[in-house]
């Protein structure tokens, strides 16, 4: 089948990956897409937030499946248009999509759900807002309601803090309009745990758990980012955790979802909080993690396609995403000054010589140029790599992370560690 992947990032350039690979597959598409992405399908120019154009564009190329990547086209309504065309489509609609374009009605749905998150606040002005820090103890977290890219969460230390935080966020400054109403939150702790499902709405298969590296620095320091880093590893969750997961989130989440007229499917993807009290959820995204897509689909060893397509018709039934044993990195590499302002331009080496060492380098905001593939975003590669146990899947990322040069660039240098110490049998 012709495979149509809306996006243009590294998530993007992951999905097309491993599709190319999948014997059921005979042509990825991708709109707009991005470099990596051109060397193994063909990219096509467009708006992927245009659900109009998205729909006719599908149908032009004759596309049997779409693949919506980001949650923007989702939230605006994208995999609607392209199933009132009769397009087989792997994302929720609109509707569903509210799960992560408003915390407020995502911190709501839970409640009715009865899905364990933290206690919250929905504010929607300065004065209610500083009133209800006084309800919170330090350090808090305070939560843009709309879509920020990634940058829309504040882990407050201490009152002045999160005061800051308040009026960045209401004011549009920090975050712009996503910011006009905020969500205040009880600061959880324990390991965080990203636990993705595909569904048709009724049935769910589990991918492999992985961990993401929201902060900037080593050791979880600085600004909270896109991602950083992932790793992938089935050994993050015991059997016994999946099941209450699935039991106490997945399952209630997917009823709500169908009891309320809007059934869910594609991608669910709980954030979670492994307390001592058992699993919180920090937060739902409507699609796959970016960074935790390159991990998973480096590990994934199952016909992506066909397993994609039962889904998207709803029979998705026992079909598995099976995944090899052994555990995957992925590293960011970032441009100067991410996450905040950066210069694009600058000309990237290396490539194949990391792609020699076993890697396999995605590319997320990189562009073509007069001398070369060049940078054009904050988060530009995302170097990922395997391994028979986790500190070598680690050792093989970085060393191919060595290969590659831009100017100013950097990453991280301990994603995956924390995984070393913290889980037995790594």
């Amino acid at each position: 089948m012709r495979v149509l992947v809306i996006g243009s990032g590294g998530r993007e350039h992951a999905i097309a990956w491993r599709l190319a690979r999948s014997a059921s597959v005979t042509e990825v598409l991708a709109v707009p897409g991005n470099p990596g992405i051109e060397r193994i399908g063909r990219c096509l120019p467009g708006n992927a937030n245009d659900p109009a154009e998205m729909a006719a564009l599908a149908e032009s190329v004759g596309a049997n499946l779409v693949v919506v990547g980001p949650e923007a086209p989702l939230v605006a309504g994208v995999a609607d248009a392209l199933r009132a065309k009769g397009i087989a489509v792997v994302g929720p609609s609109a509707a569903a999509a509210r799960l992560e374009g408003s915390k407020f009605f995502a911190k709501a749905f839970m409640e009715r759900s009865g899905v364990p998150t933290a206690a919250y606040a929905a504010v929607d002005n300065e004065s209610d807002a500083l009133q209800a820090l006084n309800h919170f103890s330090c350090p808090v977290v305070l939560k843009a309601d709309g879509l920020a890219a990634g940058k829309g969460v504040i882990i407050a230390r201490d009152k002045a803090e999160a005061q800051a935080a308040v009026r960045g966020l209401l004011s549009g400054r920090m975050v712009g309009p996503a910011g006009a109403r905020v969500v205040i939150e009880e600061y959880l702790t324990g390991e965080e745990v990203s636990f993705i499902v595909l569904t048709d709405g009724t049935d769910a298969t589990v991918l492999e758990p992985t961990q993401d590296h929201k902060a900037a620095g080593d050791g979880d320091t600085g600004p909270n980012t896109g991602g950083m880093g992932a790793y992938c590893d089935s050994r993050i969750l015991s059997d016994e955790q999946r099941r209450e997961v699935l039991d106490t989130i997945i399952h209630p989440v997917l009823a709500r979802m169908r009891a309320e007229g809007h059934p869910f499917t594609g991608f669910l993807y709980a954030g979670l909080m492994m307390t001592d009290s058992g699993p919180r959820v920090l937060e739902f995204n409507v699609r796959l993690g970016d960074p935790e897509t390159q991990a998973i689909m480096h590990s994934m060893d199952a016909d992506f396609g066909v397993v994609l397509m039962a889904a998207a018709r709803g029979s998705l039934g026992g079909a598995r995403l099976t995944c090899q044993r052994e555990p995957s990195v992925c590293v960011v590499m970032a441009s100067a000054g991410y996450p905040g302002p950066y210069k694009g331009g600058c000309v990237i080496s290396g490539i194949d010589e990391a792609e020699a060492e076993n890697a396999v380098v995605f590319h997320a905001g990189t562009r073509k140029g007069m001398a070369g593939i060049e940078t054009a975003g904050g988060r530009v590669l995302g170097v990922t790599a395997s391994g028979p146990d986790l500190s070598a899947a680690i050792a093989h990322a970085y060393k191919a992370v060595d290969r590659i040069h831009f100017e100013g660039g950097w990453c991280r240098r301990d994603i995956g560690k924390k995984g070393l110490i913290r889980w037995p049998g790594f």
